[in-house]
């Protein structure tokens, strides 16, 4: 149960002891229900805020805004262009710890009611840098939590593992960050102050004279850390209008080394808060937590299915997943896979390695026939026939196979056929007139020498052998 302001009032004396509070007033700082505050007027003249928390769990949140208010020395503060809340009394411990600071003036805007444009987004963005740009010893003196860009990947990671032992991450959203992590280049970054968990909210405004609002405080320190500076741009994904405009205000009010990719992480680590509440669910047995999480989650991946943390990243499973998409729900049965080819015909083949080795034994019969002395040259056997014009000249190595007419040609014989067939072809001439006439030539030069018959009949047959492609070692 929410403490009235009268309790709080009363609370302030324990941290004030020698201040009187003369009015009291209720307060809402938009703390997310964490702290139990009201605004009181003390009798010196200064107003300031009293805040306790408002269960046990969220002690420690105010220790730790007590414990960074403390760091922000006067020296630390002259660096910034805005005011922070002073701690000016403190009491008690755990859910009884009462904090006082002094209160700052201005009005705030919720994110999702940034208006784009000059003015307060830019403003607000350039309040952004100057807390980055604070020097890190302020909080390394202090002890605060300090995390290099490797413990803040490792951190990440750590929560994808607890969120996705859930079992209740969609696949999707798993994958993309996953994705993420994998990212080398996205996790390239100096490590800054960095608040920790503000918004737009934490800024206060006041507009001058020429109605242009300009920062005049901060608040909500307790996640002052070193780490990255992409976590206190992340409620920007709940100001898309205004994001573009924020991000052109904190670089030009910026002095650091440009981060390429600060908004990809920015929107990352605002998508991360979805899992981070799941997991908060989870642990503590709250199924109304858990519930609602997950249609966060769902809504999610909605919304940024197709899509990367940076967009020129897809990996192989990126890729499958999309393919698996466009494959038609129906499964195509029944299919031929022996080779079909118009340049291959098994049955013409067939038949051509058939007459291949008809003519093979053509002209080994042809040879015997030539070199059988009872035959007279230029004579024609009675059982031969007429060869195709194509087969009486030899084609060139690189000449194309003419399979057409093989099946039907007349010419075409058994093998039995043609060996039976060799004994009665003496005189057949099937080389073509170049050929013949060169076997008249040869005939007329062993006349003119006197060579006798029998080395004629061995001269004429190495040519036929020569003729045919039909080598000493094939016979």
């Amino acid at each position: 149960m929410a403490r009235s302001p009268l309790t709080l009032a009363a609370s302030v004396t324990a941290a004030l002891p020698r201040i009187g509070v003369t009015r009291v007033g209720a307060l809402t700082e938009n703390a997310a229900g964490r702290f139990d505050a009201a605004l009181v007027h003390l009798d010196d003249g200064r107003t300031a805020v009293v805040r306790r928390p408002s269960a046990e769990e969220f002690a420690s949140d105010l220790a730790a805004e007590s414990r960074a208010l403390h760091a922000l020395t006067p020296g630390v503060r002259a660096l910034l262009p805005f005011a922070v809340p002073e701690v000016l009394g403190e009491n008690g411990s755990g859910i009884d710890r009462v904090l006082v600071t002094t209160h700052l003036e201005g009005y705030r805007i919720d994110p999702a009611h940034l208006p784009k444009g000059p003015g307060y987004a830019p403003a607000i963005g350039g309040a952004f840098a100057a807390i980055h740009a604070l020097p890190v010893s302020i909080v390394r003196t202090d002890g605060l939590p300090v995390r290099s860009p490797e413990q803040v990947r490792d951190d990440t990671a750590r929560l994808l593992d607890r969120a996705d032992g859930t079992d209740r991450v969609p696949d999707g959203l798993m994958l993309r960050w996953r994705q993420a992590l994998r990212e080398d280049e996205l996790w390239r970054f100096e490590s800054a102050v960095v608040l920790g968990g503000a918004t737009s909210s934490s800024i206060l405004l006041e507009d001058d004279d020429d109605e242009i609002p300009h920062v005049t405080g901060v608040l909500e320190w307790s996640g002052l850390s070193v780490g990255d500076p992409a976590v206190d741009l992340r409620w920007l994904a709940s100001a898309p209008l205004a994001a573009d405009d924020v991000f052109a205000g904190y670089t030009a009010a910026g002095d650091r080394s440009p981060d390429a990719l600060l908004r990809e992480r920015a929107r990352l680590y605002a998508e991360l808060e979805f899992a981070r509440w799941l997991v908060h669910g989870y642990d503590a047995g709250d199924a109304a937590v858990v519930s609602d999480a997950v249609a966060l989650l769902e809504a999610l991946v909605e919304g940024v299915r197709g899509d990367h943390i940076v967009a020129d990243s897809r990996t192989d499973i990126d890729d499958a997943l999309a393919l698996v998409e466009k494959v038609p729900p129906a499964v195509i049965g029944g299919v031929d896979t022996s080779m079909q080819t118009d340049a291959y015909d098994p049955e013409a083949l067939s038949l051509y390695l058939s007459a291949e080795r008809d003519r093979e034994a053509a002209a080994a019969g042809l040879a015997a026939a030539l070199a059988d002395d009872d035959f007279p040259r230029g004579t024609t056997p009675p059982d031969a026939v007429d060869l195709p014009p194509a087969l009486s000249e030899e084609p060139g190595p690189t000449a194309p196979i003419d399979l057409d007419g093989w099946t039907d040609a007349p010419w075409r014989t058994d093998r039995s056929d043609a060996e039976s067939s060799d004994q009665d072809a003496p005189g057949l001439d099937v080389r073509g007139d170049a050929a013949a006439a060169d076997d008249a030539d040869a005939a007329a030069a062993d006349d003119a020498v006197g060579h006798d018959d029998e080395e004629d009949a061995a001269r004429a047959s190495r040519a036929a052998l020569r003729r045919w492609g039909v080598t000493g070692d094939n016979v």
